[in-house]
């Protein structure tokens, strides 16, 4: 697929009109990739409003005709003209499938490049941004947008031009053939109708924007509640999320109730400018006739033309109405767009080089809010090949090692290096391609067992996928199950027991086998025997790499080349196992106490 240029935003703080036409000319770009297309298309809209035009006049030719009464011409010279009408008839339908044919592809595709234009845009963005923002209104602003887009193009683009068209052609002939005031009254009802339905519209913005954000608004709380479920059934909560949810839909429902009634009074005041306006000129046509200056057939060819303005101006309004709305649906997806992204990579940035990493914090400090630190002047060396561990209370700042370390967040002080590298430095694909994590809280995603471990590495054969199950003693398990490999694991992987979620994503890991691991918690949400039997593959997937640990039970670190001991942010000890537990410090009370809880447990 042919790649479009970067979206051209509308200026944030512009005015509406402002924002609505550079919104218009943001999409041009995404059109005009496919000119050939779009000039055949125009043709064939000219062609179709001629042939739609001429109607009216040869159906007049064929009314003048019919009225003669000399013989043969009754006859024959109709007989030609009806002709000439069927074949109009046939070319306005056919013009106009031959628009819709060559202006298809330009739509959809416009639609899937923007669409995807957003999709890589919201990867690229901060985990700030993810977790400042509630999934179920953000998918819902998307679908509302991409909708939107398609119908932003295709009402812009292809339907405004056609009315323009045809209304040009029509004024033309009446200027042509008749009484200047049949232009000036088809001019004075069109200006009318379009002030009055541009000035309503405009008001209504407002109403449709208010209404989408509680529909947003809505449809977050509901999809936050049911992803919650089970903390919703420990508390016996249902009524209360029930409540909840129905307070939204009614502001939702009063919301829409209001944009229908200011919807009504758009409808029936375009209607009343139309009646003016046929009344009008059928006055005009009247009179003519029987003042001798037109013929029966012209009063036909007005009425026609006023039939065939009638549909374009109605069509007008439903279509700025669109165009409005569409607008207003798309203004949240191209906020997505203007949102900056936190962490880029450096112009000059390069790959990290293939082989063992050396990784090193060097006198970091971080904050997610400046008037709250999390970590303080934090050094830790590992060498290729080598086991560190940080431990400490929850809260220490442990876990906000793995998010630097994938570059979620970039450090406020100090340097993280790979091979004397700056992570800044590097291109983010790199890497994050030299680093594996088993997290906490392994999340899957609602397909099979076969596709949540190939998301290591995706290109990866089958006998691959297989090796990786073995390396973490899963393969046996998946063979156990009625599908095997195939087997679905559920929303989140609600499917599969936590000891099992951690052996999947331990897989995953080795299958993607990368030069530095990252064990977040790993076993901290598994039962004690669940949890050894884990820890062996734990380990066994850390040798002959750069491996950190992030544990709160210290049994899991005890084998560690180092252990890092974090207490508010800051390094207050750091030593092997033994050398800790001699120094009688805060690890000797963390282990005693540890040791005396599974104590009491046991």
């Amino acid at each position: 697929m042919r790649r479009a240029s970067s979206l051209p935003l509308p200026v944030p703080h512009a005015s509406g009109d402002l924002k609505a036409w550079a919104t218009i000319k943001s999409l041009l770009p995404y059109v005009w990739r496919w000119h050939g297309r779009v000039a055949l298309a125009l043709i064939c809209l000219v062609g179709a409003k001629v042939a739609n035009v001429g109607v009216p006049i040869v159906f007049k030719h064929v009314v003048d005709a019919l009225n003669l009464s000399k013989g043969q011409a009754v006859i024959v010279v109709p007989a030609a003209i009806l002709l000439a009408y069927g074949a109009l008839r046939f070319a306005t339908s056919t013009f106009t499938e031959l628009r819709e044919i060559l202006f298809a592809r330009v739509t959809q595709q416009a639609v899937r490049s923007i669409t995807l234009e957003v999709f890589q845009h919201l990867h690229a963005l901060s985990l700030r941004f993810h977790l400042e923002r509630q999934t179920g209104g953000l998918t819902r602003d998307i679908e509302r947008g991409t909708r939107s887009i398609g119908s932003l193009i295709s009402y812009a683009i292809y339907s405004i031009l056609p009315i323009i068209v045809e209304i040009a052609l029509v004024l033309g002939v009446l200027i042509k053939n008749y009484d200047i005031s049949f232009a000036l009254i088809t001019v004075a009802t069109l200006t009318v109708y379009v002030f009055f339905t541009v000035r309503v519209t405009n008001w209504r913005t407002s109403l449709r924007r208010q209404a989408n954000e509680l529909d947003s608004a809505a449809n977050a709380r509901a999809i936050d509640s049911l992803i919650n479920y089970e903390t919703v059934k420990y508390f016996n909560n249902e009524g209360y999320e029930t409540r909840r949810y129905d307070e939204q839909l009614g502001a939702w429902m009063n919301a829409q109730i209001r944009n229908q009634y200011s919807l009504s009074g758009l409808n029936i005041g375009q209607a009343f400018i139309i009646a003016c306006g046929v009344t009008a000129m059928m006055w005009r046509a009247a009179a003519g006739v029987a003042a001798g200056h037109m013929t029966l057939g012209d009063i036909v060819l007005v009425n026609a033309f006023l039939i065939q303005l009638y549909i374009p101006l109605n069509f007008l309004g439903v279509l700025y109405r669109e165009i409005r709305q569409a607008l207003t649906d798309i203004e949240r997806m191209f906020n997505l767009l203007r949102t900056e992204r936190e962490v880029q990579d450096a112009p000059d940035a390069v790959d990290l080089p293939p082989g063992p990493v050396g990784l090193r914090f060097e006198n970091v400090s971080f904050a997610y809010d400046p008037r709250r630190p999390v970590l303080n002047d934090i050094s830790i060396d590992i060498s290729p090949g080598h086991t560190v561990a940080v431990v400490g209370h929850s809260g220490a700042g442990k876990s906000t090692l793995s998010r630097l370390l994938f570059r979620f967040y970039d450090v406020t002080g100090g340097a993280i290096k790979l091979n004397g590298i700056d992570l800044r430095q590097l291109k983010q694909a790199s890497l994050r391609r030299a680093v594996g994590i088993v997290p906490q809280d392994t999340v899957l995603f609602n397909d099979s067992i076969l596709h949540n471990i190939r998301y290591g590495r995706p290109e990866a054969n089958h006998d691959e996928v297989i090796a990786a199950a073995r390396a973490a003693q899963l393969h046996d398990f998946i063979l156990s199950l009625p599908d095997g490999y195939e087997t679905k694991v559920g929303e989140r992987g609600l499917k599969l027991s936590g000891g099992e979620k951690q052996r999947v994503a331990i897989a995953r890991t080795l299958l993607k086998d990368p030069p530095i691991l990252i064990f977040d918690e790993a076993t901290s949400a598994l039962d004690s025997k669940t949890e050894k039997a884990i820890q062996s593959q734990l380990e066994a997937a850390a040798k002959g790499r750069t491996a950190l640990i992030i544990a709160h039970r210290l049994s899991t670190v005890m084998n560690a080349d180092e252990i890092v001991v974090i207490e508010a942010g800051r390094i207050i000890e750091r030593g092997s196992h033994a050398a800790l537990l001699a120094k009688d410090g805060s690890y000797a009370q963390m282990w005693a106490l540890q040791l005396q809880e599974e104590s009491l447990v046991d």
